[in-house]
């Protein structure tokens, strides 16, 4: 359902209750490692697939809102330990190739005098808040089954599509870490959610909530 145009106005003038993606989020080293996924492109956004092993596939399907580092080692090697949890994992390039961290001299320096880091957000952020619905809806069309039920993980950037997906049909329990862009009207009709750091934390909270 789309938001009045008075709506929208209410909700830009609420203040964060998890800033937006700052100066922090520049910080950090691009891991080395195998992933194992493929890639395909669902409802016009490149997205990472991740199986489960077939001993421990739970039957359910986990969607992977990234942080604005993007589809980076570190973040597709979550995607596969969520995996190896049992879950078929997708995770969509709402960033277009374009995360942060192609805008640094190396996988160790951030600094980069040229980067308009506040356009980057308005750009990526307009994109998102259309592209996540959309694909959300392809991936449930294409991969979700009678049986199986679904659960969101957002980090950073992705939290407000965790808040946002479980306002709806779709999802049946989220989490997310490190948040940022959230409002008080992003906890308005949630299910249920949790805010945690580990991932073994959000598995066992998942596989809980999607077992009752």
């Amino acid at each position: 359902m789309g938001q009045s145009s008075s709506t929208q106005a209410e909700f830009k003038n609420e203040s964060f209750l998890a800033k937006p993606s700052g100066a922090c989020c520049l910080k950090g080293t691009i891991h080395e490692g195998e992933s194992r996924g493929t890639w395909e492109t669902i409802a016009d956004v490149e997205t990472y697939i991740t199986r489960p092993p077939k001993e421990k596939a739970n039957g359910n399907i986990l969607l992977y809102f990234p942080d604005v580092w993007g589809m980076f080692p570190n973040g597709l090697l979550v995607m596969d330990a969520f995996a190896d949890a049992g879950y078929l994992v997708l995770g969509l390039d709402y960033f277009r190739g374009d995360p942060v961290w192609k805008h640094r001299k190396d996988r160790h320096d951030n600094r980069n005098p040229d980067f308009d880091y506040e356009a980057w957000k308005r750009k990526h952020t307009a994109f998102a808040d259309k592209a996540v619905p959309k694909w959300v809806d392809a991936v449930k069309k294409s991969y979700g089954t009678s049986t199986s039920r679904f659960a969101c993980v957002g980090y950073c950037f992705g939290a407000p599509y965790v808040c946002n997906e479980l306002k709806g049909d779709t999802v049946t329990v989220g989490a997310f870490a490190h948040p940022a862009f959230l409002k008080e009207h992003h906890f308005q009709e949630l299910k249920r959610w949790v805010k945690e750091q580990s991932l073994a934390g959000i598995v066992s909270w998942f596989d809980y909530w999607l077992s009752q």
